[in-house]
Protein backbone atom coordinates (compact mmCIF):
# COMPACT_ATOMS: atom_id res chain seq x y z
CA UNK A 1 0.00 0.00 0.00
CA UNK A 2 3.04 2.32 1.10
CA UNK A 3 4.35 2.21 -2.56
CA UNK A 4 0.96 2.86 -4.35
CA UNK A 5 0.60 5.81 -2.16
CA UNK A 6 3.87 7.62 -2.82
CA UNK A 7 3.47 6.44 -6.19
CA UNK A 8 -0.24 7.93 -6.49
CA UNK A 9 1.83 11.52 -4.75
CA UNK A 10 4.52 11.57 -6.98
CA UNK A 11 2.36 11.57 -9.99
CA UNK A 12 0.14 14.50 -8.64
CA UNK A 13 2.72 16.38 -7.88
CA UNK A 14 4.63 15.99 -11.16
CA UNK A 15 1.65 16.59 -13.28
CA UNK A 16 0.91 19.82 -11.02
CA UNK A 17 4.52 21.27 -11.82
CA UNK A 18 3.97 20.41 -16.04
CA UNK A 19 1.54 23.56 -15.91
CA UNK A 20 4.37 26.09 -14.68
CA UNK A 21 6.56 27.47 -17.21
CA UNK A 22 9.02 28.51 -14.94
CA UNK A 23 9.92 25.19 -13.87
CA UNK A 24 12.00 23.77 -16.33
CA UNK A 25 13.56 26.72 -17.19
CA UNK A 26 14.52 27.27 -13.50
CA UNK A 27 16.49 23.37 -13.68
CA UNK A 28 18.10 24.11 -16.90
CA UNK A 29 19.84 27.30 -15.72
CA UNK A 30 20.70 26.00 -12.54
CA UNK A 31 22.37 23.26 -14.54
CA UNK A 32 23.71 25.95 -16.86
CA UNK A 33 25.87 27.60 -13.93
CA UNK A 34 27.16 24.31 -12.67
CA UNK A 35 28.24 23.28 -16.42
CA UNK A 36 30.17 26.58 -16.73
CA UNK A 37 32.28 26.24 -13.61
CA UNK A 38 32.37 22.28 -13.76
CA UNK A 39 35.25 23.10 -16.39
CA UNK A 40 37.53 24.02 -13.83
CA UNK A 41 37.79 21.03 -11.98
CA UNK A 42 39.97 19.87 -15.14
CA UNK A 43 42.56 22.56 -14.37
CA UNK A 44 43.33 20.04 -11.04
CA UNK A 45 44.14 17.37 -13.53
CA UNK A 46 46.49 16.42 -15.86
CA UNK A 47 44.39 17.35 -18.90
CA UNK A 48 46.66 20.13 -19.41
CA UNK A 49 49.50 18.02 -20.87
CA UNK A 50 47.33 16.40 -22.83
CA UNK A 51 44.80 18.87 -24.29
CA UNK A 52 45.68 21.55 -26.74
CA UNK A 53 46.00 25.13 -26.01
CA UNK A 54 42.51 27.24 -26.75
CA UNK A 55 42.39 30.93 -27.67
CA UNK A 56 41.14 32.89 -25.09
CA UNK A 57 39.55 35.43 -27.88
CA UNK A 58 37.73 32.29 -29.56
CA UNK A 59 35.97 31.17 -26.64
CA UNK A 60 35.06 34.60 -25.90
CA UNK A 61 33.81 35.58 -29.36
CA UNK A 62 31.54 32.36 -29.12
CA UNK A 63 30.38 32.92 -25.88
CA UNK A 64 29.22 36.76 -26.73
CA UNK A 65 27.57 35.51 -29.63
CA UNK A 66 25.55 32.75 -27.71
CA UNK A 67 24.94 35.74 -24.90
CA UNK A 68 23.02 38.40 -27.27
CA UNK A 69 21.65 35.74 -29.42
CA UNK A 70 19.94 33.66 -26.88
CA UNK A 71 18.26 35.82 -25.62
CA UNK A 72 16.69 37.64 -28.45
CA UNK A 73 15.74 33.85 -29.58
CA UNK A 74 14.31 33.09 -26.13
CA UNK A 75 11.89 36.25 -26.36
CA UNK A 76 10.99 35.16 -29.64
CA UNK A 77 10.10 31.75 -28.56
CA UNK A 78 8.07 33.39 -25.54
CA UNK A 79 6.00 35.18 -28.12
CA UNK A 80 5.19 32.63 -30.01
CA UNK A 81 4.37 30.75 -27.20
CA UNK A 82 1.63 33.03 -26.20
CA UNK A 83 0.27 33.43 -29.76
CA UNK A 84 -0.35 29.88 -29.81
CA UNK A 85 -1.81 30.06 -26.21
CA UNK A 86 -4.17 32.45 -27.01
CA UNK A 87 -4.91 30.63 -30.43
CA UNK A 88 -5.84 27.55 -28.45
CA UNK A 89 -8.53 29.35 -25.95
CA UNK A 90 -9.72 31.14 -28.86
CA UNK A 91 -10.66 28.95 -31.28
CA UNK A 92 -11.00 25.59 -29.43
CA UNK A 93 -12.09 26.04 -26.23
CA UNK A 94 -10.07 27.21 -22.93
CA UNK A 95 -10.40 24.38 -20.96
CA UNK A 96 -7.93 23.09 -23.59
CA UNK A 97 -4.84 25.51 -22.50
CA UNK A 98 -3.51 23.48 -19.68
CA UNK A 99 -2.45 20.85 -21.85
CA UNK A 100 -1.24 23.66 -24.17
CA UNK A 101 0.69 25.14 -21.75
CA UNK A 102 2.30 21.59 -20.42
CA UNK A 103 3.46 21.11 -24.29
CA UNK A 104 7.05 19.32 -24.02
CA UNK A 105 8.64 20.28 -26.91
CA UNK A 106 7.68 24.38 -25.63
CA UNK A 107 8.67 24.33 -22.71
CA UNK A 108 12.26 21.91 -23.57
CA UNK A 109 13.22 24.59 -26.13
CA UNK A 110 12.52 27.75 -23.81
CA UNK A 111 14.18 25.73 -21.24
CA UNK A 112 17.19 25.51 -23.69
CA UNK A 113 17.40 29.21 -25.11
CA UNK A 114 17.13 30.41 -21.55
CA UNK A 115 19.69 28.24 -20.09
CA UNK A 116 21.98 28.40 -23.01
CA UNK A 117 21.74 32.62 -22.28
CA UNK A 118 22.65 31.79 -18.68
CA UNK A 119 25.88 29.20 -19.23
CA UNK A 120 27.18 31.76 -21.69
CA UNK A 121 26.97 34.72 -19.28
CA UNK A 122 28.31 32.68 -16.25
CA UNK A 123 31.49 31.84 -18.52
CA UNK A 124 31.64 34.60 -20.19
CA UNK A 125 32.67 36.54 -16.93
CA UNK A 126 34.80 33.55 -15.68
CA UNK A 127 37.37 33.76 -18.65
CA UNK A 128 37.06 37.26 -18.70
CA UNK A 129 38.11 36.96 -14.66
CA UNK A 130 41.10 34.49 -16.02
CA UNK A 131 38.86 31.60 -13.68
CA UNK A 132 40.15 28.81 -16.17
CA UNK A 133 43.64 27.56 -17.05
CA UNK A 134 44.51 25.46 -20.36
CA UNK A 135 42.80 22.39 -19.61
CA UNK A 136 39.94 24.18 -18.03
CA UNK A 137 39.40 26.70 -21.01
CA UNK A 138 39.00 23.14 -23.86
CA UNK A 139 36.71 21.54 -21.30
CA UNK A 140 34.90 24.92 -21.71
CA UNK A 141 35.61 24.74 -25.08
CA UNK A 142 34.04 21.17 -25.54
CA UNK A 143 30.92 22.69 -23.56
CA UNK A 144 30.44 25.75 -25.41
CA UNK A 145 30.46 23.34 -28.65
CA UNK A 146 27.96 21.35 -27.68
CA UNK A 147 25.58 23.76 -26.27
CA UNK A 148 25.59 25.12 -29.42
CA UNK A 149 25.17 21.76 -31.07
CA UNK A 150 22.16 21.14 -28.82
CA UNK A 151 20.70 24.80 -29.29
CA UNK A 152 20.58 24.37 -33.30
CA UNK A 153 18.69 21.03 -32.83
CA UNK A 154 16.06 22.31 -30.41
CA UNK A 155 15.72 25.09 -32.51
CA UNK A 156 14.93 23.56 -35.47
CA UNK A 157 12.82 20.67 -34.10
CA UNK A 158 10.89 23.53 -31.99
CA UNK A 159 9.89 25.50 -35.04
CA UNK A 160 8.22 22.55 -36.46
CA UNK A 161 6.62 22.13 -33.48
CA UNK A 162 5.56 25.88 -32.93
CA UNK A 163 4.07 25.97 -36.26
CA UNK A 164 1.04 23.27 -34.99
CA UNK A 165 0.88 24.09 -31.65
CA UNK A 166 -2.27 25.92 -31.17
CA UNK A 167 -3.74 25.16 -34.12
CA UNK A 168 -7.00 22.82 -34.34
CA UNK A 169 -5.82 19.48 -35.22
CA UNK A 170 -3.07 19.55 -32.68
CA UNK A 171 -5.56 20.61 -29.56
CA UNK A 172 -7.68 17.83 -30.22
CA UNK A 173 -4.87 15.26 -30.15
CA UNK A 174 -4.30 16.90 -27.11
CA UNK A 175 -6.89 16.68 -25.42
CA UNK A 176 -7.53 13.13 -27.04
CA UNK A 177 -4.22 12.02 -25.14
CA UNK A 178 -5.05 13.28 -22.26
CA UNK A 179 -8.68 11.87 -21.69
CA UNK A 180 -6.98 8.49 -23.05
CA UNK A 181 -4.83 8.43 -20.76
CA UNK A 182 -6.86 9.40 -17.98
CA UNK A 183 -9.49 6.34 -18.87
CA UNK A 184 -6.75 4.07 -19.04
CA UNK A 185 -5.90 4.71 -15.54
CA UNK A 186 -9.47 4.65 -14.64
CA UNK A 187 -10.18 1.56 -16.90
CA UNK A 188 -7.87 -0.12 -14.65
CA UNK A 189 -9.12 0.61 -10.97
CA UNK A 190 -12.71 1.52 -11.62
CA UNK A 191 -12.70 2.03 -7.80
CA UNK A 192 -9.61 4.11 -7.36
CA UNK A 193 -8.26 0.47 -6.48
CA UNK A 194 -10.97 0.78 -3.25
CA UNK A 195 -14.17 -1.75 -3.19
CA UNK A 196 -17.55 -1.49 -5.03
CA UNK A 197 -20.17 0.41 -3.01
CA UNK A 198 -21.95 -2.52 -1.37
CA UNK A 199 -25.92 -0.75 -0.71
CA UNK A 200 -26.88 2.95 -0.62
CA UNK A 201 -25.09 5.42 1.34
CA UNK A 202 -25.63 5.67 4.81
CA UNK A 203 -23.73 7.28 7.99
CA UNK A 204 -22.35 10.52 8.59
CA UNK A 205 -22.22 12.87 6.00
CA UNK A 206 -19.09 14.62 5.53
CA UNK A 207 -19.04 18.37 3.88
CA UNK A 208 -17.32 20.21 1.65
CA UNK A 209 -16.04 23.73 3.55
CA UNK A 210 -14.69 24.98 0.12
CA UNK A 211 -16.15 25.28 -2.98
CA UNK A 212 -14.72 23.78 -6.34
CA UNK A 213 -14.29 20.69 -8.17
CA UNK A 214 -13.12 17.48 -7.11
CA UNK A 215 -9.54 17.15 -8.51
CA UNK A 216 -8.37 14.59 -6.81
CA UNK A 217 -8.72 11.77 -3.71
CA UNK A 218 -6.13 10.37 -1.44
CA UNK A 219 -7.28 6.93 -1.35
CA UNK A 220 -4.79 5.22 0.75
CA UNK A 221 -4.70 8.17 3.55
CA UNK A 222 -8.69 7.44 3.56
CA UNK A 223 -7.48 3.95 4.13
CA UNK A 224 -4.96 4.48 6.74
CA UNK A 225 -7.69 6.84 8.59
CA UNK A 226 -10.43 3.99 8.40
CA UNK A 227 -8.19 1.49 9.64
CA UNK A 228 -7.15 4.04 12.82
CA UNK A 229 -10.52 4.24 14.20
CA UNK A 230 -12.48 1.34 12.34
CA UNK A 231 -14.67 2.84 9.64
CA UNK A 232 -15.67 2.70 6.49
CA UNK A 233 -15.77 5.14 3.86
CA UNK A 234 -18.09 5.42 1.03
CA UNK A 235 -17.18 8.37 -1.50
CA UNK A 236 -19.77 10.33 -2.52
CA UNK A 237 -17.88 12.73 -4.89
CA UNK A 238 -15.69 11.28 -7.61
CA UNK A 239 -13.34 13.78 -8.70
CA UNK A 240 -14.57 15.89 -11.72
CA UNK A 241 -17.88 16.48 -9.03
CA UNK A 242 -18.79 19.93 -8.10
CA UNK A 243 -18.32 20.13 -4.02
CA UNK A 244 -20.29 22.70 -2.47
CA UNK A 245 -21.53 22.59 1.24
CA UNK A 246 -24.51 20.80 0.47
CA UNK A 247 -23.22 18.08 -1.08
CA UNK A 248 -21.56 15.46 1.11
CA UNK A 249 -17.98 14.38 -0.16
CA UNK A 250 -18.59 10.85 1.27
CA UNK A 251 -20.16 9.20 4.14
CA UNK A 252 -18.47 7.18 7.12
CA UNK A 253 -20.38 4.28 8.84
CA UNK A 254 -18.35 2.99 12.16
CA UNK A 255 -17.98 -0.74 12.45
CA UNK A 256 -19.49 -0.17 16.08
CA UNK A 257 -20.05 2.67 18.47
CA UNK A 258 -20.99 5.94 18.29
CA UNK A 259 -19.84 8.95 15.31
CA UNK A 260 -20.68 11.69 18.04
CA UNK A 261 -17.13 13.05 18.97
CA UNK A 262 -14.99 11.50 15.69
CA UNK A 263 -13.07 14.14 13.85
CA UNK A 264 -13.61 14.02 10.33
CA UNK A 265 -11.04 16.53 9.47
CA UNK A 266 -8.75 14.02 7.92
CA UNK A 267 -11.35 12.61 5.66
CA UNK A 268 -11.98 16.33 4.30
CA UNK A 269 -8.05 16.77 3.91
CA UNK A 270 -7.83 13.43 1.71
CA UNK A 271 -10.12 15.51 -0.99
CA UNK A 272 -8.41 18.19 -3.11
CA UNK A 273 -10.49 20.56 -4.09
CA UNK A 274 -9.65 23.13 -6.65
CA UNK A 275 -11.33 26.00 -8.66
CA UNK A 276 -11.20 23.92 -12.36
CA UNK A 277 -11.45 20.45 -13.42
CA UNK A 278 -8.13 18.21 -14.10
CA UNK A 279 -7.62 15.80 -16.79
CA UNK A 280 -5.28 13.29 -14.54
CA UNK A 281 -7.80 11.76 -12.65
CA UNK A 282 -11.64 13.26 -14.42
CA UNK A 283 -11.99 10.94 -17.97
CA UNK A 284 -15.00 12.97 -18.30
CA UNK A 285 -13.46 16.20 -17.99
CA UNK A 286 -11.65 15.20 -21.35
CA UNK A 287 -14.84 14.11 -22.70
CA UNK A 288 -16.73 17.17 -22.23
CA UNK A 289 -14.04 19.18 -23.07
CA UNK A 290 -14.22 17.62 -26.69
CA UNK A 291 -17.68 17.99 -26.91
CA UNK A 292 -17.14 21.87 -26.06
CA UNK A 293 -14.60 22.06 -29.39
CA UNK A 294 -17.00 20.80 -31.74
CA UNK A 295 -20.04 23.02 -29.78
CA UNK A 296 -17.80 25.91 -30.76
CA UNK A 297 -17.29 24.55 -34.48
CA UNK A 298 -20.90 23.82 -34.84
CA UNK A 299 -21.89 27.41 -33.88
CA UNK A 300 -23.20 30.26 -36.64
CA UNK A 301 -20.12 32.46 -36.21
CA UNK A 302 -17.86 29.59 -36.80
CA UNK A 303 -19.84 27.47 -39.28
CA UNK A 304 -16.92 24.08 -39.27
CA UNK A 305 -19.26 20.73 -39.28
CA UNK A 306 -16.13 19.28 -40.24
CA UNK A 307 -14.45 19.90 -36.37
CA UNK A 308 -17.22 18.46 -35.43
CA UNK A 309 -17.08 15.34 -37.17
CA UNK A 310 -13.58 14.80 -36.58
CA UNK A 311 -14.35 14.95 -32.86
CA UNK A 312 -17.16 12.61 -33.18
CA UNK A 313 -14.26 9.88 -34.46
CA UNK A 314 -12.17 10.74 -31.76
CA UNK A 315 -14.76 10.56 -29.00
CA UNK A 316 -15.18 6.63 -30.71
CA UNK A 317 -11.88 5.84 -30.30
CA UNK A 318 -12.00 7.15 -26.50
CA UNK A 319 -15.46 4.82 -25.92
CA UNK A 320 -14.33 1.72 -27.45
CA UNK A 321 -10.71 1.83 -25.68
CA UNK A 322 -12.85 2.05 -22.59
CA UNK A 323 -14.94 -1.00 -23.80
CA UNK A 324 -11.83 -2.81 -24.95
CA UNK A 325 -11.69 -5.84 -22.50
CA UNK A 326 -9.31 -6.30 -19.93
CA UNK A 327 -7.01 -9.21 -18.82
CA UNK A 328 -6.11 -10.03 -15.38
CA UNK A 329 -2.49 -8.75 -15.17
CA UNK A 330 -4.29 -5.17 -16.51
CA UNK A 331 -6.85 -4.90 -13.63
CA UNK A 332 -5.60 -3.58 -9.98
CA UNK A 333 -6.71 -5.87 -7.71
CA UNK A 334 -8.72 -3.70 -4.71
CA UNK A 335 -6.38 -2.38 -1.95
CA UNK A 336 -8.20 -0.24 0.61
CA UNK A 337 -11.12 -2.38 1.65
CA UNK A 338 -12.55 -0.03 3.65
CA UNK A 339 -13.09 2.36 1.12
CA UNK A 340 -16.26 1.74 -0.99
CA UNK A 341 -16.07 3.91 -4.31
CA UNK A 342 -18.41 4.26 -6.97
CA UNK A 343 -17.97 3.40 -10.93
CA UNK A 344 -18.18 5.98 -13.59
CA UNK A 345 -21.32 5.50 -15.00
CA UNK A 346 -21.39 4.86 -19.10
CA UNK A 347 -24.67 6.81 -19.60
CA UNK A 348 -22.80 10.13 -17.84
CA UNK A 349 -20.25 9.57 -20.26
CA UNK A 350 -22.58 9.56 -23.16
CA UNK A 351 -24.11 12.29 -21.90
CA UNK A 352 -20.51 14.61 -21.35
CA UNK A 353 -20.14 13.11 -25.01
CA UNK A 354 -22.98 13.65 -27.05
CA UNK A 355 -25.64 15.66 -25.96
CA UNK A 356 -24.12 18.90 -26.80
CA UNK A 357 -23.22 17.60 -30.37
CA UNK A 358 -26.52 16.14 -31.09
CA UNK A 359 -28.29 19.92 -30.05
CA UNK A 360 -25.69 22.01 -32.11
CA UNK A 361 -25.76 19.88 -35.21
CA UNK A 362 -29.14 18.92 -35.13
CA UNK A 363 -29.88 21.22 -37.74
CA UNK A 364 -26.48 20.18 -40.15
CA UNK A 365 -27.33 16.57 -41.95
CA UNK A 366 -23.70 15.87 -42.08
CA UNK A 367 -23.27 16.17 -38.99
CA UNK A 368 -26.51 14.41 -37.92
CA UNK A 369 -25.82 11.65 -40.14
CA UNK A 370 -22.21 11.23 -38.59
CA UNK A 371 -23.19 10.79 -35.23
CA UNK A 372 -25.94 7.89 -35.85
CA UNK A 373 -23.55 6.04 -37.42
CA UNK A 374 -21.11 6.67 -34.33
CA UNK A 375 -24.08 5.45 -31.76
CA UNK A 376 -24.66 2.35 -34.24
CA UNK A 377 -21.18 1.89 -33.60
CA UNK A 378 -21.42 2.15 -29.51
CA UNK A 379 -24.38 0.23 -29.87
CA UNK A 380 -22.53 -3.08 -30.84
CA UNK A 381 -20.69 -2.64 -27.54
CA UNK A 382 -19.97 -5.31 -24.83
CA UNK A 383 -20.97 -2.99 -22.31
CA UNK A 384 -24.84 -3.07 -22.11
CA UNK A 385 -24.71 0.22 -20.11
CA UNK A 386 -23.12 1.76 -23.69
CA UNK A 387 -25.73 0.16 -25.34
CA UNK A 388 -27.98 1.35 -23.67
CA UNK A 389 -26.93 4.74 -23.38
CA UNK A 390 -25.78 4.72 -27.27
CA UNK A 391 -30.00 3.52 -28.15
CA UNK A 392 -30.99 6.25 -25.82
CA UNK A 393 -28.91 9.38 -27.38
CA UNK A 394 -29.59 7.73 -30.74
CA UNK A 395 -33.62 8.80 -30.36
CA UNK A 396 -32.92 11.44 -28.62
CA UNK A 397 -30.95 12.97 -31.12
CA UNK A 398 -33.50 11.87 -34.34
CA UNK A 399 -35.89 13.79 -32.14
CA UNK A 400 -33.85 16.86 -32.12
CA UNK A 401 -33.50 16.03 -36.22
CA UNK A 402 -36.77 16.00 -36.99
CA UNK A 403 -37.64 19.40 -35.61
CA UNK A 404 -34.25 21.35 -36.88
CA UNK A 405 -34.41 19.95 -40.68
CA UNK A 406 -36.15 21.57 -42.83
CA UNK A 407 -35.81 19.27 -45.88
CA UNK A 408 -37.51 15.98 -45.69
CA UNK A 409 -34.89 13.98 -47.54
CA UNK A 410 -32.38 15.33 -45.31
CA UNK A 411 -34.49 14.11 -41.96
CA UNK A 412 -34.98 10.65 -44.19
CA UNK A 413 -31.19 9.69 -43.99
CA UNK A 414 -30.77 10.69 -40.56
CA UNK A 415 -33.68 8.18 -39.79
CA UNK A 416 -31.58 5.55 -41.79
CA UNK A 417 -28.75 6.46 -40.01
CA UNK A 418 -30.48 5.61 -36.82
CA UNK A 419 -32.23 2.66 -37.87
CA UNK A 420 -28.81 0.51 -38.02
CA UNK A 421 -28.93 0.60 -34.68
CA UNK A 422 -32.00 -1.90 -34.45
CA UNK A 423 -30.75 -3.95 -36.83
Amino acid sequence: MSSTLLTDRVRVFLNQFRHRLWVKPLIVCLLSIMAALIAKLADGTGLAQITPEISLDSIEVLLSIMASSMLVIATFSVGSMVSAYASAATTATPRSFVLVVADDASQNALSTFVGAFIFSIVALTAVKNSYFQTAGLFILFLLTALIFSVVIFTFVRWVDSIARLGRMGTTIEKVEIATAASLKRRKHAPTLCGVSVSSEASGRAVHAVNVGYVQYINIAALQNWAEKHKMRVVIAALPGTFAAQNRPLAYIRADSGDLTELDNTPVLAAFQIGDVRLFDDDPRFGLVVLSEIAGRALSPAVNDPGTAICIIGTLIRLFTLWDEPLTDNDRQAPEYNRIEVPEICPHDMCDDAFTAIARDGAGIVEVAVRLQKALSSLASSHDKNIRAAAEYHSELALKRAKIALNVAEDYKAVQAAAQQISQ
